[in-house]
């Protein structure tokens, strides 16, 4: 029984060491052909502008070509699903975000992968904070009148969103949730259904993304009473945060690189350090704050994963508080 055991515990040995040595030799000579970045959102929306913009920006640092392929469907489910069963070799990558690896383990009862396990973080790429925006003539200027408005009309006033699950949605709840009101939910078929409607005056109230907002706000549609960022931002820079009246108040949408797991050391460190330089270009940093958009400031695929770590608790707890499930 001794030497049976002792002969297994070297099988397995000597399996480890065969697989990380075939790890390594495959990362020796990677990349030798194009790497596929899947954007799981349809091309020409928000997410696939900053995925092709990432992916234009650490093309400078590879020495193969990044293909974008977009695998649109189930609220990024579907291209996120086909990156996790994908070979872990370097030459398929996520474009992921809060939604992917964040909301959608608690909005969707049957997720096809696991965002914990089924993908190692490899390099976060920006943020995006959301305003505070609401109908022209609702009677208020600033976030403390608007809470002293919501509390003084408990369930009458409604806030718009661009669907069930969607981040607009979900920070609607926390901002709900940290303030004490009740708001009544509408959720629209995307950001820019939600924004005609505020436009229009048929509700009161959305928090959305800054970039779906801009060109209400800079006709003057909409007024924007603050941004969910911690500290004011350099493009809006009037804004008062949120967090000035609800202390530690802090929302924003993100989006990093993932790979599948089992994906080998020294490739992730090689996709990291293309898509970390790449990022942080002047000309790239300029390009995404157009966009609403500021880089993320995290070095390693450890701080990235800690920091996904600590977004999926915030957004989970978020999701079960509002109650939306999507089948």
């Amino acid at each position: 029984m001794k030497n049976a055991a002792i002969k297994r515990r070297s099988l397995l040995v000597a399996g480890a060491a065969l697989a990380a040595t075939s790890g390594t030799a495959r990362a020796q000579g990677w990349p030798e052909r194009p790497i596929r970045l899947v954007v799981p959102f349809a091309a020409g929306g928000g997410g696939d502008t900053l995925g092709r913009l990432a992916a234009q920006a650490a093309q400078a640092h590879l020495s193969q070509p990044l293909v974008v392929e977009n695998r649109v469907g189930a609220g990024g489910n579907i291209g996120a699903e086909a990156v996790a069963r994908a070979v872990p070799d370097g030459y398929t990558l996520l474009y992921g975000t809060n939604g992917t690896h964040a909301i959608n383990e608690a909005l969707y009862p049957k997720l096809p992968f696991r965002p914990d396990a089924d993908f190692i973080p490899v390099a976060a790429l920006s943020r995006i904070a959301l305003v505070v925006v609401v109908r022209k003539d609702l009677p208020v200027e600033t976030v403390p009148e608007l809470v002293r408005l919501l509390k003084s009309q408990p369930g009458k006033l409604t806030y718009a969103s661009a669907g069930n699950g969607t981040t607009g949605h979900i920070a609607s709840e926390m901002f709900r949730g940290a303030a004490g009101v009740e708001l009544v939910h509408i959720p629209y078929r995307g950001n820019a259904a939600a924004m005609t409607d505020l436009a229009a005056g048929r509700v009161d109230m959305a928090i959305d993304l800054i970039p779906a907002a801009a060109p209400l706000l800079q006709g003057g549609a909409v007024r924007a009473l603050a941004v969910t960022s911690l500290e004011r931002l350099p493009t809006h820079p009037d804004l008062p945060t949120v967090a000035s009246v609800l202390p530690g108040f802090e929302v924003a949408a993100w989006d990093g690189i993932f790979a599948p797991a089992g994906t080998p050391a020294p490739v992730v460190a090689a996709v990291n350090a293309a898509f970390r330089k790449g990022m942080r270009e002047e000309g790239m940093i300029d390009r995404l704050r157009q966009r609403g958009a500021e880089v993320v400031p995290l070095e390693s695929p450890g701080d990235f994963a800690g920091f996904v770590a600590a977004e999926r608790g915030k957004w989970s707890a978020a999701v079960r508080a509002s109650g939306a499930r999507m089948d």
